[in-house]
């Protein structure tokens, strides 16, 4: 499997300059190449091959007047900006033929440069190296200063250097890792341990056990300084560098929320993958959520990325991972008898069972029951019941698709 190392990167004032030169010449080939493709189309011809893409755009444009500053970058960054467009294109064309998983995906639009993410990769034939003092070493840029926050497993096969709408540069590296080599890593949890996870708004998660995690709510608590930081930006002159200012604060704001979401997830998900060998989530819609008016709290909740962080890391580390479905009425049913007593009102937390008198919480049922589903309760001998699970496969971007049930708040 592939995994990305993200570590940040401290350009000196000239290499910015270069890498926003190698960031402006990979948007034009880019956006020339869609250009192409479409022209090739109105005019009713073949699309034009990537190898005739490359020799036009690239090769004979940088013997012209209006393109001879692409000979001032790497060529490999050009050649991965027509790849990329290859690539949109063919995840374009699977998508309307069905045969590409998730939402409906648009064709390839044109760049611009005031995108909020501009990026470049380089590949192994880029000669691109890590140098002995720790930096990174990048064709017609430099060397640039790395935070290094943790050494790299196995020697990347690619990086690519991303400049965000904050202002900040990354360097992500690509690894290929082998799932086998991970499993062995954590030791502790014995082959009976496992937690079914009930994910909510008021509580991020219910476990199974009674436990429950208290959502962080990052974006609700930056709300007073957004709002400040969004008015100090309306009231600036378009086009000034005041208001430049005023939008990269707010741009920080936002990236430090995100910041704290992300790592949340990160340590959460962690914890549970290592103190549990099986791990059960119920399959929800936040996408039909985010429609609602719970809207802001599902997105500032962020359970699709959750949720991947679980499967990606069960995994790697040889731990057991399953999403119950959608449909299964955990809110509706007693965990201890299994009577089903119905659909109840977001505001009855707790309920008395009809037929054998048990008072739930009404997450913590929940939770007991996406664990009872996933074929996890055990029995009296204690041995896990129900079919053999299968080990999820990470998918680097896109978000599972989760439908609301009564309950999840």
């Amino acid at each position: 499997m592939q995994l990305r190392y993200a570590f940040r990167l401290y350009p000196e004032p000239g290499q910015r300059a270069a890498l926003a030169m190698a960031f402006g010449c990979a948007r034009v080939v880019f956006n020339d190449a869609v250009r192409a493709r479409e022209d090739a189309r109105a005019a009713e011809k073949p699309y034009p091959r990537a190898a005739a893409l490359s020799q036009q755009l690239v090769t004979q444009a940088k013997h012209t007047p209006q393109r001879s500053w692409l000979a001032e970058v790497s060529s490999v960054v050009l050649q991965q900006a027509l790849r990329d467009v290859e690539s949109a294109y063919r995840n374009f064309f699977a998508s309307l033929k069905g045969e590409r998983k998730g939402p409906k995906m648009g064709a390839p639009r044109f760049k611009s440069r005031k995108d909020a993410r501009q990026s470049i990769r380089f590949t192994a034939n880029a000669r691109w190296k890590i140098t002995d003092r720790g930096r990174l070493s990048l064709p017609k840029i430099g060397e640039v200063r790395v935070k290094w926050s943790r050494s790299l497993p196995v020697t990347p096969s690619s990086v690519t250097v991303i400049w965000d709408s904050a202002g900040r540069y990354f360097a992500s590296f690509v690894i290929d890792t082998d799932p086998d080599t991970g499993q062995g890593r954590w030791s502790g949890p014995g082959p009976d341990a496992a937690i079914g996870i009930d994910l909510g708004l008021t509580h991020f998660a219910v476990l199974s056990d009674g436990t429950k995690i208290d959502s962080p709510r990052f974006l609700r608590r930056a709300e007073k300084k957004l709002k400040k930081a969004q008015r100090e930006l309306s009231r600036q002159q378009k086009g000034s560098k005041n208001r430049a200012k005023a939008r990269l604060r707010v741009a920080r704001t936002h990236a430090k929320v995100a910041d704290a979401r992300k790592e949340f997830h990160h340590q959460l998900s962690t914890k549970l993958i290592r103190e549990n060998q099986a791990v059960a989530v119920e399959d929800l819609a936040v996408s039909g959520l985010a429609r609602s008016r719970l809207s802001k709290s599902v997105h500032d909740a962020g359970w699709s990325r959750f949720v991947a962080m679980l499967a990606y890391k069960a995994q790697r580390y040889g731990r057991t991972f399953i999403q119950v479905g959608r449909f299964e009425p955990t809110s509706q049913v007693c965990s201890a008898c299994g009577h089903r007593d119905g659909p109840k009102p977001l505001d009855v937390r707790e309920w008395t069972c009809p037929a054998c008198g048990t008072r739930h919480d009404r997450d913590v049922n929940a939770a007991q029951n996406v664990k009872a589903a996933a074929g996890l309760a055990a029995s009296a001998c204690g041995a896990p019941v129900g079919p053999e699970p299968v080990l999820a496969q990470r998918e680097e971007t896109g978000s599972h698709g989760i439908t609301y049930r009564s309950g999840a708040a």
